[in-house]
């Protein structure tokens, strides 16, 4: 027969404390010494010994779970972005729990939410990067503590503490990238028009263009995937054979568009020149190795945890500004070259 799970006063036992002293540590509290609750925790995990959820519940009034809303985990973004929510809510002791939007509209939203509050999480991460899901979101969660995280601003009206990557500042950077390499404009391969991303690096583009006087060419819409990459640089070639740059609003059609140009005869760098943005894993061993815009998703996803966690526990957390912007990096590989 096994052995029966381990209990409060194992550990207490074994460390030499009380058992006030083990529920202190269990349930975080602050009077407990450094060394105490290293010497505590060091016997739990010596033990395996779990914290009861639901008694630990019961004498906080706290569940210690937050609950994460996405609408896509398919996408590199909501998926580095839960991971990184994930990550900080183990090391700050909090679990998870997710509820998957498949379809954004109201109705899907408000039932993925109530999934949410059926667990008793003590407040919402909204990985909601979709224009749709802003206003449902807004008014869904005023009655809880939340963070949107995607592409919303503060001066979006979204009434809720934001994290935003730089989605704008990266593709600034990408398009004068190539700009002072000597192309004489960038065209621009983009994403689902609804998705504020997208929208996001739209603008750095063009504003990025207009600040140097270079000409706008019309940007050309995506669906995020490989095929639909493929397909928008066919047509983008057909229509303008000479042009030398393109700024692609993610990696994967970033890929498709590699294997278009190759497919036409083009070669990259030497003829075509081209900037894609996640930076995925895959992407050094593109052929040629692409340069691309990272995004700190994992760091997104930390910064909203610490942010919710200010506002549902104010006494344990320092309080945290409204709104966050996470930088991006430009990452110079094989892709880029001057123009032919």
């Amino acid at each position: 027969m096994s052995s029966p799970a381990p209990v409060m006063a194992d550990v207490a036992r074994l460390a030499g404390v009380s058992l006030q002293t083990v529920s202190r540590v269990v349930n975080d509290a602050p009077n407990v010494s450094g060394p105490t609750r290293a010497r505590v925790l060091a016997v739990m995990d010596e033990l395996g010994y779990r914290r009861n959820a639901v008694a630990r519940a019961l004498a906080t009034r706290r569940s210690g779970i937050i609950g994460v809303l996405t609408i896509d985990v398919v996408l590199r973004g909501p998926q580095q972005m839960l991971y990184g929510v994930e990550r900080a809510a183990s090391r700050l002791g909090l679990g998870v729990a997710v509820a998957v939007v498949d379809r954004v509209t109201p109705d899907g939203i408000r039932r993925a939410l109530g999934r949410l509050q059926d667990q008793g999480v003590e407040g919402v991460v909204a990985l909601a990067p979709h224009e749709d899901a802003v206003p449902v979101l807004t008014a869904s969660l005023s009655a809880m503590p939340a963070v949107l995280v995607g592409g919303h601003r503060a001066a979006d009206g979204p009434n809720l503490p934001t994290v935003e990557l730089d989605h704008h500042g990266g593709a600034v950077a990408a398009t004068r990238y190539l700009l002072e390499l000597g192309h004489r404009t960038v065209h621009h391969l983009a994403g689902p028009p609804r998705w504020l991303p997208s929208r996001r690096r739209i603008e750095g583009w063009s504003g990025a263009l207009a600040a140097a006087g270079a000409r706008r060419p019309e940007p050309r819409r995506g669906e995020w995937t490989a095929r639909s990459g493929h397909a928008v640089m066919r047509e983008l070639l057909a229509d303008d054979p000479g042009l030398t740059s393109v700024f692609v609003a993610n990696d994967q059609m970033a890929l498709g568009a590699l294997a278009a140009l190759t497919d036409a005869g083009r070669r990259v760098p030497d003829d075509v020149s081209m900037i894609g943005f996640d930076d995925t894993p895959e992407a050094p061993f593109f052929r040629p190795a692409l340069t691309t815009v990272c995004p700190r998703f994992d760091d997104a996803g930390n910064r909203a945890v610490r942010m919710l966690l200010a506002a549902i526990r104010p006494d344990d957390a320092p309080a945290a500004p409204g709104s966050q912007l996470v930088p991006v990096e430009l990452v110079v590989r094989a892709s880029t070259g001057p123009p032919p």
